[in-house]
């Protein structure tokens, strides 16, 4: 049993961590492995300082660093938040394969998973996009593509009285659910997950409110694929983002309207559907495929998510090119 947890820490650093296996001079387990996985984790600059500001920003009866100390070494801390994304886990059941109490692992989760959003999506090794300013700027320097769509994540019914419990349902799916918008390149990459909105947010109204509009207004020349439920943002923005083409005939269409729509209909459609794709990698992972946590951790298990799927499939790119 050791031996296997020892290769799928020393697997997890390789994959996730940026501890590539060749880079270590001890066998899996060592301290070499596990601090080149803290160092990876904690490299964004201004984690500190936002660590020290969450510290003080309430009146403290310890000082910092008093208290209990974790029972687990950072690796494990890592294991058992990748395990709970990726399988959606309960906090009980790792707590017996760790052997370790129940808060143990939520204490651990709760550190890991902001570390995990903040590390943003990977494009090549060593850069990457956190923003969308960032992402709007890569695809205009580097002249290439862009696809944007909204994904809807089942969370659980806020309690009976909460005055907002009817903004979570979704008006499309009429089910109780939240919202992000994943941005792609035009191979499917994942470069970019928003924070959630509630489920009745329409998507065209969350990427306004993200200043999408504004960042390509003011951008480089590009340009964005998007559905239907962004109509209108081609005008607002020069022409840079491209949705289906309107129907101007509601009834009674000639025959040669008829096949000539429909053959722009799929043009579009066979563009776009690498966001799709991107998706569907996304809801791979069993957490959001239904969240059963608290809402208020949505945003950074998107984020999470959304980085280590970017850092897999630009560590297989990159395998694929150098064959």
């Amino acid at each position: 049993m050791t031996t296997l947890l020892f290769a799928v820490q020393e697997l997890l650093a390789t994959r996730w961590a940026i501890a590539l296996a060749d880079r270590t001079t001890h066998e899996p387990g060592e301290p070499d492995v596990r601090l080149r996985c803290f160092l990876d984790l904690r490299q964004h600059p201004g984690h500190e300082a936002n660590e020290r500001a969450r510290l003080a920003s309430r009146p403290r009866k310890r000082a910092v660093g008093a208290g209990a100390k974790h029972r687990l070494v950072f690796v494990d801390r890592l294991l058992a938040t990748l395990v709970h994304l990726r399988h959606a886990t309960t906090h009980d059941m790792l707590a017996c394969w760790f052997g370790v109490d129940r808060s143990t692992i939520t204490r651990a989760v709760a550190e890991v998973r902001p570390l995990l959003a903040e590390r943003g999506c990977t494009i090549s090794p060593g850069v990457r996009l956190r923003t969308l300013a960032e992402v709007i700027d890569h695809l205009g320097t580097d002249g290439k593509t862009g696809i944007i769509d909204g994904t809807e994540i089942r969370v659980r019914r806020p309690a009976a009285g909460r005055k907002d419990r009817n903004k979570i349902i979704s008006g499309k799916n009429k089910q109780n659910a939240v919202k992000t918008m994943v941005v792609t390149d035009g191979d499917g990459r994942v470069l970019f997950c928003s924070p959630t909105k509630p489920g009745s947010c329409a998507d065209i109204t969350h990427a306004r409110q993200l200043g999408l509009v504004t960042l390509l207004a003011d951008g480089p020349a590009m340009e964005i694929l998007a559905d239907a439920g962004y109509q209108g943002l081609g005008a607002q923005t020069g022409g840079r983002v491209i949705t289906p083409p309107h129907r101007k005939f509601k009834k009674n269409a000639p025959d040669w309207y008829e096949e000539m729509h429909e053959r722009q209909r799929k043009e579009h459609s066979t563009r776009r559907i690498r966001v799709e794709h991107g998706i569907a990698h996304l809801k791979n992972w069993r957490t959001l495929t239904r969240h059963l946590g608290r809402r208020e951790h949505i945003s950074h298990t998107v984020q999470a998510i959304a980085g280590l799927l970017s850092h897999q499939q630009t560590a297989d790119l990159t395998s694929a090119q150098q064959m």
